[in-house]
């Protein structure tokens, strides 16, 4: 049976519209949104989100929706018309639990908030043919009900969560359901396509990719100077996205000590306190500005002199195909990268890889000098090789297949 491409668009995310930092679901969303009505249904709030939050700019928008169930329905100006926002209401905060009876009752109390909000949207909308996607929360319905009839399910794999503690907690069993349940798993990653694959034999690679034309805007346009910038003389590297656990903080301080003569800026949200108890906070040629919008970016792109993925090489780090690359590339800036993954060398030819920290340290001054009109060029090539238009075909291609029975 052929899959109808003008059919509608379920997407249940654990990423929501209005987040800190960008996100592969609503990329995907917004590109879907070009010709299909999509249906953007957030990863649910718990009474303590609800709680610790209540007066924050993401609850209070929210809150008819997720105390009484009203106004769920939601289309931001900033967004494609044809997206519309689904904010289920409220649910219990269970994953602390430990696997049992209790976390069990609870997970089907949660689901059935989900189910619920997803039956409304069928029926007030009067979808007929249409997909059910869900882009990397395996915590919620791990198999849709036969009452909810999509002409096909997806999910979409996005990092090995059996190397995070508090995904692993009850995600890597989750996950393992869901992706034995659903129609096709989608892996962002060479490595999490041969792990997950263990699972079902529709288990299909489909990496990230960048809004090209945003951070195409650093190469092709004179942008405004950010402020914190503005009083620098020095080259600068940079960093764009969350600095967090995966991040090398022995690398950093390495790259901070021996560029002295340089900035080192970090644009993007914090996430733990590495960054303040290695020390990195406080070296004097360090700036972190904190979270920007992803239109903000290329802005600060175009006054970095080169860019790093300074990654852990971890197993963690070994399912990871950063979202960070092709947005680099698109603004034609000279990476240097971590080999931390198979799909990280498989941009070699186009940035500098570095397997040791020597390596990584010497290949910030040769990418400098080294950068030209050509090699900006050559990376903007590649980079228009990986957009969201790109990944969408390749989705249509994947689910126009028959499902290999399990």
């Amino acid at each position: 049976m052929g899959i109808n491409r003008n059919c509608d668009i379920i997407c249940f995310t654990l990423s929501r519209w209005d987040s800190e930092i960008s996100s592969p679901a609503l990329a995907l969303a917004k590109e879907f949104a070009k010709s299909n009505r999509v249906f953007y249904v957030e990863h649910p709030f718990s009474w303590r989100d609800y709680l610790d939050g209540r007066s924050s700019k993401q609850v209070q928008p929210r809150k008819q929706a997720l105390l009484y169930g009203k106004n769920i329905y939601n289309n931001p100006a900033t967004l494609p018309a044809n997206i519309t926002i689904v904010t289920p209401r409220l649910t219990f905060p269970i994953n602390f639990l430990p696997p049992g009876p209790l976390y069990n009752v609870l997970a089907k109390w949660n689901d059935r908030v989900v189910l619920k909000v997803v039956r409304q949207l069928v029926r007030d909308y009067q979808l007929k043919d249409f997909i059910y996607v869900n882009f990397f929360d395996p915590y919620f319905v791990q198999q849709l009900p036969p009452d909810i009839k999509p002409a096909r399910t997806v999910y979409q794999s996005m990092d090995d969560i059996s190397q995070v503690a508090y995904s692993n907690r009850h995600g890597t069993r989750l996950e393992e359901a869901i992706i034995r349940h659903f129609d096709y798993t989608l892996c962002t990653s060479r490595e999490l396509t041969r792990i997950k694959s263990a699972f079902s034999p529709n288990v299909y690679f489909h990496p990230n990719a960048a809004d090209t034309e945003t951070f195409r805007t650093a190469a092709t346009e004179v942008l405004p100077k950010p402020p914190e910038l503005q009083n620098i003389s020095q080259k600068i590297i940079g960093f764009t996205g969350s600095i967090e656990y995966r991040s090398d903080f022995e690398l950093l301080k390495k790259i901070a000590t021996v560029h002295h003569d340089k900035v080192l800026c970090f644009v993007g949200p914090t996430q733990g306190d590495e960054h303040i108890t290695s020390g990195l906070q406080a070296m004097p040629n360090v700036i972190f500005t904190g979270p920007r919008k992803i239109n903000e970016l290329p802005a600060y792109l175009q006054y970095f002199d080169c860019v790093i993925i300074p990654y852990r090489k971890t197993v963690l780090t070994k399912s990871i195909y950063p979202l960070k690359i092709n947005e680099y590339l698109a603004a034609g800036k000279p990476v240097i990268a971590t080999n931390f993954s198979e799909d990280m060398y498989s941009f070699h030819e186009v940035a500098y890889i570095a397997d040791t920290y020597e390596e990584f340290l010497g290949m910030i001054d040769r990418a400098i000098d080294e950068n030209n009109e050509v090699l900006k060029k050559a990376r903007m090539e590649v980079a228009e090789q990986n957009t969201w238009t790109a990944r969408v075909e390749q989705f249509w291609k994947i689910i126009q297949k028959e499902p290999v029975p399990r």
